[in-house]
Formats: structure tokens, sequence, C-alpha cells
């Protein structure tokens, strides 16, 4: 479970959508439910691009594992897939996002929006401006920083994989992978999180 103080988050109070972008219903080129989409992605994937620092696809497995907490926000904790290498607890505004146990969808983290890497100030972004934008390709954006990694002990076994921690003004997540695969990403630095859904003509 995610490492975190009850109260801190009940004083923040998850409901708070300060720090989600994009929603499911923001109008764009490519924001059909069944995913689509991915040409932006195909272009500037994790191993051509310094953008994209994290993308994996995943499962949900269990919904609110320690019970609900907050009417519009739920826990999920999902499984990498096909291979189950990887695992994420992730708190998503189920009211602006609806998924459920079962569901298939695309994750990234990205360092910005900006398809020619350029940053950008989060606290401006404009969803109207028209500019094309990684966010184009998603469903549900959010803005955060990694406040934690821990790395498994040299003397642990080969399934302990390194722990980062995210904080998304109040909404966590938790990614479990290995080492390599969260390079990337440090603590302090401030990333962006994308999801889509899978249809079934991408699986």
């Amino acid at each position: 479970s995610l490492e975190c103080i009850r109260e801190r988050e009940r004083k923040k109070n998850r409901d708070d959508q300060s720090s989600i972008i994009m929603g499911a219903q923001k109008p764009g080129k490519n924001n059909n439910a069944g995913g689509g989409g991915g040409a932006i992605t195909s272009s500037i994937g994790s191993d051509s691009s310094p953008i994209i620092k994290f993308e994996a696809m995943f499962e949900t497995i269990d919904v609110d594992p320690d019970g609900k907490k907050f009417d519009r926000v739920s826990r999920f904790v999902c499984r990498s897939t096909p291979y189950g290498d990887a695992e994420v607890t992730v708190d998503v505004n189920v009211d602006v996002y609806p998924i459920e146990v079962g569901t298939k969808f695309t994750y990234v983290l990205a360092s910005t929006l900006n398809t020619d890497g350029s940053p950008e100030d989060p606290t401006t972004f404009d969803q109207t401006a028209g500019k094309e934008s990684l966010a184009d390709e998603y469903e549900y954006v959010t803005h955060g920083k990694c406040y934690k990694k821990t790395e498994p002990n040299d003397d642990a076994d080969a399934s302990e994989k390194t722990a980062t921690y995210i904080s998304f003004g109040g909404l966590l997540a938790c990614l479990k992978t290995d080492a390599k695969a969260m390079s990337e990403v440090d603590v302090d630095d401030r990333v962006y999180c994308l999801m889509r859904k899978i249809g079934a003509s991408e699986r």
C-alpha cells in the first residue's frame, strides 16, 4: 500500500481536482473512449525521446483495497500486461475518469506535454489553445511531483522492485518496477501522468 498520512490526505482533500489537467471529456482530435490515436507516442516513445520517462500497459486487478475513503476518488491496484512485471497503485478521480477492475490502459510519465520537448508552466496549461500537445493522445492527464524512491537492498531477492512515489495534488501513485525502468524519474522531478484506455483493437 502507499505510504502516506491519512490526515494529510484529508486536509488536501483528494476530491480536489487542482492537479487534474484533463479529464475524459476534453475535446480533442483523438479523444475517443476506446483508445485510438497513438501517432505522437509512436514517434516520441521512451526509446527515442527523453520526453517519455516511463510507459507501460496495465490492467486493474483491485479497487480500494483498504476501503472506500472518498466519494469521487478510488485507489486502483494495477498490474502490467501482458507480462505482469510491474505494478502501479494509483488514485483516480473516477467522477472525471471512470475506470473499473478489468480496465486495461496505457500509463505514461512525461516531463512535458510539448511535443518538441520544451518545458511549460503547468499552472497556465490551456486546453483550448489549439497547440499540438502530447495530451491530445490521452484521456486523463495529471501533473505532480516524485517525492520518494526506495531501492531494494543488495541482498533482496529478484522479486523486489524499485518503488517510486508521486503526488498529484493529493492524489497518489506508487510504481513498483525494476530499477532500469524508472531510471529517468528521480525525487523532486515534476512529471505528467497520462492515461488512455486500451480498445479491443489495440490489445
